[in-house]
């Protein structure tokens, strides 16, 4: 690489947010122009060099103007099945002036006669666009700093470190060279891992738990980039249903580390709960009441006896290592909530999202009001929460209200269509379900007592009590149906049904 002039590397020639040397500092900006000048030439020599590099490098990347008009002109003549080569981007750079300060179009040529071999061709790539990362990573820390300069009132300082946040996790991800297509061999080996995992686990999960065998037998457990709805009407236990997931993976995680299953092998995962409704102390207590079987109003009401008392203390000692964060921000954006996740998962390795629920989730603030706008809302709600669970390769379960068309029919049991703004979250989803409990709508048509219609009603009401139904409407890869629960209302916990068909949970009188 002697044979190449000193190529000038002035403010004119990098981004306008790039300085070249730091004044204060003499420290130059990050670049490697001899790794430029050898990915060139290997193009120029061997246009099938490009595919090597091209999933993940742009000419922005390249520091010199010049270079990056070359790559650009080389990229651009190679897609439409040209020879980029010396002599036909010559014509593009006879009068280019970024080119003509080193070398003019003679300088193509040195580039292709100096190449040796193409071999290199990634790791050149990878090296530029690392350089260009750093250059990126100097531009953010900058604005960062003058951010926190700026004492507007709309620019908050948590506004800035979620910007910041967004910014720098960005730039990691624009750190893999990876993408594009995968082989098949590569996709069927993934498939395989997979079916292994849930040959090992008896047949029953191949994803994280969901602490419920008959659930876990009908989906096999929450898949890693999947999106489940699960959506109901006000009081049909959604929230107690998530709650008791969110603890059973979580404890399952808990329990597996404790026996040294490692974090890929462990059926559970650490979990993160974004509470927009609820605020997390009143969801702790939610949980504290499921596992120490107590009832969740006489633990608001503080109605306790000190065995109780003794008892929840007990429990919450237990659950105090538990893999749990909640997240209770109200208004959160679909934007800071991805923001969020992925600091999660980046520190303590989070495997699943939880947001109850999903009509509380903001968009980015663009177009106006209206049902129309809000519909647009919902389907970018929708499609954000489906690139996290993608993009973080997790499981994501959003919570979701049911439109009132639910009440005005006699068959209360829910329907695809009952979902609000139904479109997007239908398309999105990879699986719909349903909540439903007949015995909360049929507590609310109490015939006149001594009638012997509210004979038939109270034996319509023992065949109820404590019952809930698990329905699946949509579920892309396995079957539909409906599960049947046994749901305390006290302590708003869910459990299986047990084998035995008779029994139910015994009503107080």
């Amino acid at each position: 690489m002697t044979d190449f002039p000193d190529i000038p590397i002035d403010e004119e020639m990098v981004d306008d947010n790039v300085v070249a040397y730091d004044a204060s500092t003499f420290r130059q900006t990050p670049h490697n122009l001899e790794a430029e000048q050898a990915l060139l030439g290997a193009i120029l020599v061997n246009n099938d060099a490009i595919e090597k590099v091209q999933d993940f490098l742009t000419g922005n990347h390249f520091i010199n103007p010049a270079h990056q008009k070359i790559f650009e002109a080389c990229r651009k003549l190679i897609e439409k099945g040209l020879i980029a080569s010396p002599v036909t981007l010559k014509p593009f750079f006879e009068n280019e002036d970024s080119l003509s300060e080193i070398g003019g179009a003679e300088y193509l040529a040195r580039l292709a006669g100096s190449a040796v071999t193409i071999i290199n061709t990634t790791e050149y790539g990878q090296i530029i666009q690392q350089m260009a990362i750093k250059r990126e990573l100097i531009s953010v820390g900058t604005d960062i700093v003058n951010g926190a300069y700026d004492h507007s009132v709309d620019n908050t300082a948590q506004d800035q470190i979620e910007e910041a946040e967004k910014s720098l996790y960005g730039l990691a991800e624009q750190g893999s060279s990876e993408g594009g297509f995968k082989s098949f061999a590569k996709s069927s080996t993934d498939a395989v891992d997979i079916i292994e995992m849930a040959f090992k686990r008896g047949g029953k999960l191949a994803g994280k738990t969901t602490g419920f065998e008959s659930i876990n037998r009908k989906i096999g457990g929450l898949h890693k980039s999947d999106l489940m709805i699960v959506a109901g009407r006000p009081a049909m236990g959604k929230t107690a249903l998530a709650t008791n997931i969110a603890f059973n993976t979580a404890k399952a995680y808990r329990d597996d580390g404790a026996l040294g299953v490692s974090h890929e092998d462990s059926k559970g995962a650490v979990v993160a709960f974004f509470s927009l409704e609820m605020a997390a102390d009143q969801l702790a207590a939610r949980i504290l009441a499921e596992q120490a079987g107590l009832s969740s109003q006489d633990l608001r009401q503080g109605k306790l006896s000190q065995d109780q008392f003794n008892t929840l203390a007990r429990t919450a000692q237990e659950l105090e290592e538990l893999p749990l964060y909640i997240d209770d921000t109200a208004s959160l954006s679909i934007g800071a909530l991805r923001t969020r996740a992925r600091r999660l998962k980046r520190q303590h390795g989070m495997g699943l999202v939880i947001v109850d629920y999903l009509q509380l989730l903001s968009g980015s603030g663009r177009g106006g009001r209206g049902p129309e706008n809000r519909v647009q809302e919902i389907s970018e709600i929708t499609r954000g929460l489906k690139g996290l669970a993608k993009e973080l390769q997790i499981p994501v379960m959003a919570l979701s209200q049911l439109s009132r068309n639910v009440e005005s029919r006699d068959n209360k049991r829910p329907l695809l269509s009952d979902l609000r703004e139904s479109g997007s979250i239908e398309q999105d989803a990879d699986m719909v379900t349903f909540v439903y409990r007949a015995e909360y709508y049929h507590n609310l048509v109490q015939p006149d007592e001594g009638t012997h219609e509210h004979l038939e009603w109270l034996t319509k009401g023992e065949e109820l009590y404590g019952r809930a139904e698990f329905i699946i409407a949509k579920q892309r890869h396995g079957p539909t149906g409906k599960i049947d629960l046994l749901f305390d209302a006290s302590s708003t916990k869910f459990t299986d049904l047990p084998e035995s068909d008779d029994y139910l949970p015994k009503q107080n009188n």
